[in-house]
């Protein structure tokens, strides 16, 4: 019986061993993952879902990392496991991945990791320093942390990936793009011209400046294309330029000038003259009406034996290459286009300084940083209304700032691209600032709002909606604390809290807290909404305890007291989003003409032109100008200020609240709904709830005697149970 029993414990546990294996390989071909997490951080969105699904070619995914990172490092690759293996399920076995160590071993470079170092940086993955703490002492460690992505010929990296935040969004964005780019280089009618300019007069003072590499430039530049071309499906053209012998291609050296070298007449230590001249020497890519400039000359400043010298070197061959690479995208348009209105007073969106300049002169009102960020996934397209037409490429206009009088040939063109079934991003300032030269009230600087009217107005009270005349004060705002003078609410810096926030939206959802400056309430006429048959919604609005400031406007912190009534103070609207099938501001009104710019030479021509035509007979018929009365279903976006946009309120990465609500703001409007929840569903700012001061009484009263109570009462609890069984056990005995 004992052997029996013996035998049938072996069996039971080889049984229960043979069960295991088949659930695990049950596990592997089944797989799912259940995601517990608010915001379904750890599971694909529905926008990385259908990119990897609609792969057409192989994709492969080489990972660079070292081991043995510090935190928060060292749960990076664990989250990219996870996250390519899921990436990898819905790619219907178009995409593979594979991790690279890199790290040294036992304090010497292995082999192995030596090889994957040097594939990492010919990919151009190089370490980055990570800070770690190591016998309380803070030291630096070099780590690689790079993904590299190979689609056809077509590679991309991400450089560094530093933290899981937002990691899904660029993996997503990065194959759409590798997606988009193959599709679109096999299909360009002509080539993209890669132009070496370099003026052979350079060459008589090369040896005086000590500028090497000259005469193999050219050779260097065409193998480079060479190689690019093996990538980029042979779409590249290499181009040679000489402007010293070529005397009639000034035209095309206009974009050049500014590169252009100078030098007067000199001899050298032969005695030989070398004549005054000029030279230039750059690299530009050109392709259809855009094009891209690089001057190759890097200047540096070098301690000699005679004092500091100013020298040049040919720029490095690798930099050249990045700089191709980058902006072969930006040329063949790989990103859906969006508008940017340019003409009317708008913010500019470019820097006009060179970027050497930019930090001596910074400027307040740029919005470069808004500008990156926006080109990660479009093509900005400046719209100068004056001079052309809203092409049909761009499905949403942004209008930022505008200043100045739109006139009815301008307002009938935003008229009709918004009834196309177009977009509308509007950022509308009330006033215009304007500083006064005399100090006025204690020696301050006190500038004057004078109210903007550009015709804008109109439009968009037809519609149902418009901006007030005033600025909104909250006492829910930002808050200037310094040591002297205290505590300083700014009134006009509202912030908005979560509550205050419409997240039935769900590009809005995860947005939890926002900060404005300057901004006008909106006030929406139902009426005429309900009546237009559109669709409201409150985006975001202020708090219970705001108000208004209009007619004289004093933006001094320090002058600015709430109102004393509490009637006065209530929850304004600061940004609304339309949507429907608008009607035409130009129904029953007279259709503009487009305006003609001719010049004096040129009218009396068609004049002269118009006198020698033999008369004819008109037609009884006449050419009805298309005009849409009724639109197709379209978007309009409305805040009242400009002030959200500026680099002070972005962050360069894009992962700050106000960031997220821009983009995912223009993502919507552009019928990108997923890419806008894909990317904010790692929004992790998550502010604690505001309570009132008792209810934080109370909670500091449990979290501190909470605790201890519950001790004491399971102890009481405890002592009475014992108490009874004794008392219940000597019953027993007695009887």
């Amino acid at each position: 019986m004992g052997k029996k029993n013996f035998k049938n414990k072996y069996y039971k546990f080889a049984l229960y061993l043979i069960i295991l294996v088949l659930i695990n390989l049950v596990g592997v071909n089944l797989f799912f993952r259940v995601d517990l997490t608010s915001n379904k951080l750890y599971s694909l969105s529905k926008a990385s879902k259908n990119v990897v699904s609609t792969l057409k070619e192989p994709l492969t995914i080489n990972i660079f990392f070292s081991k043995n990172l510090p935190s928060p490092y060292n749960n990076i690759e664990r989250y990219l496991h996870d996250l390519l293996e899921e990436y990898e399920i819905y790619a219907n076995n178009y995409l593979s991945y594979r991790f690279y160590n890199v790290s040294a071993k036992e304090g010497d470079i292995s082999e192995k990791a030596e090889t994957n170092r040097k594939m990492a940086q010919n990919y151009g993955i190089y370490p980055v320093n990570v800070q770690k703490i190591e016998q309380d002492e803070a030291k630096v460690q070099r780590a690689y942390m790079g993904i590299v992505f190979i689609h056809g010929d077509i590679i991309e990296k991400i450089p560094a990936v530093t933290s899981t935040e937002g990691l899904e969004y660029k993996i997503t964005t990065t194959i759409r793009r590798m997606n988009n780019k193959i599709s679109a280089l096999l299909n360009l009618p002509e080539k993209i011209r890669i132009k070496l300019i370099q003026s052979s007069s350079i060459n008589q003072i090369a040896n005086m400046v000590k500028l090497e590499g000259l005469n193999e430039l050219k050779y260097n530049i065409k193998k480079l294309v060479d190689k690019l071309n093996e990538k980029n499906y042979n779409q590249l053209e290499f181009v040679y330029i000489d402007p010293s012998k070529d005397k009639n291609i000034d035209t095309e050296m206009e974009k050049y000038e500014r590169f252009s070298l100078q030098w007067n007449e000199f001899k050298t230590s032969d005695g030989i003259g070398v004549p005054a001249g000029k030279g230039i020497l750059a690299i530009g890519m050109e392709y259809g009406d855009k094009s891209f400039e690089k001057q190759l000359l890097d200047k540096n400043i070098a301690l000699t034996s005679r004092g500091l010298e100013e020298k040049y070197k040919i720029t490095d061959i690798k930099k050249i290459e990045i700089f191709i690479n980058e902006n072969v995208d930006n040329l063949i348009n790989i990103n859906e286009d969006i508008g940017y209105l340019s003409s009317n007073g708008t913010l500019s969106i470019s820097p006009k300084l060179p970027p050497q300049y930019r930090m001596l002169q910074p400027n307040q009102d740029s919005l470069t940083k808004f500008n990156s960020l926006l080109s990660k996934n479009y093509s900005v397209k400046q719209i100068d209304l004056k001079n052309e037409d809203i092409t049909d490429s761009i499905d949403t206009l942004i209008i930022a700032g505008a200043k100045e009088n739109f006139s009815d040939w301008e307002l009938f063109q935003i008229d009709q691209f918004l009834m196309k079934g177009k977009s509308l991003a509007i950022f509308m300032d009330s006033f215009r600032e304007i500083q006064q030269k005399q100090k006025q009230m204690y020696g301050l600087n006190q500038p004057v709002y004078l109210p903007i009217n550009t015709g804008l107005e109109r439009l968009l009270d037809h519609y149902g909606i418009k901006v007030k005349k005033s600025y909104l004060m909250d006492e829910t705002c930002y808050v200037n604390r310094d040591r002297n003078s205290g505590e300083m609410p700014i009134y006009f810096a509202p912030i908005i809290k979560n509550r205050n926030i419409n997240h039935n939206l769900s590009f809005m959802e995860n947005i939890k807290e926002l900060v404005i400056l300057k901004a006008s309430p909106l006030e929406v006429n139902k009426d005429k909404i309900k009546e237009n048959g559109l669709k409201s919604y409150k985006l975001i609005s202020s708090s219970n305890k705001s108000w208004e400031m209009s007619g004289r406007i004093n933006l001094i912190p320090m002058f600015i007291k709430p109102p004393a009534s509490d009637k006065d103070k209530k929850s304004r609207a600061l940004a609304y989003l339309l949507e429907g099938r608008f009607p035409s501001y130009f129904t029953g009104r007279p259709i503009p003409e487009k305006p003609k710019k001719e010049d004096d030479k040129k009218k009396e021509e068609a004049k002269e032109k118009e006198k020698s035509r033999p008369e004819y007979k008109k037609s009884k018929l006449r050419e009805e100008r298309g005009v849409l009365l009724k639109g197709r279903p379209g978007k309009i976006f409305l805040i009242g200020s400009t002030e959200i946009l500026k680099d002070n309120f972005l962050d360069e990465e894009g992962n700050s609240p106000n960031a997220q609500f821009l983009l995912n703001s223009v993502d919507y409007l552009n019928n990108q709904q997923d890419i806008a929840v894909m990317r904010s569903k790692n929004q992790k700012f998550n502010p604690i709830k505001d309570t009132k001061p008792g209810t934080r009484i109370f909670a500091k009263i449990v979290n501190i005697g909470g605790l201890p109570l519950l001790c004491i009462l399971f102890g009481v609890f405890v002592w009475f149970r014992r108490k009874a069984k004794r008392k219940r056990i000597q019953a027993m005995f007695r009887k």
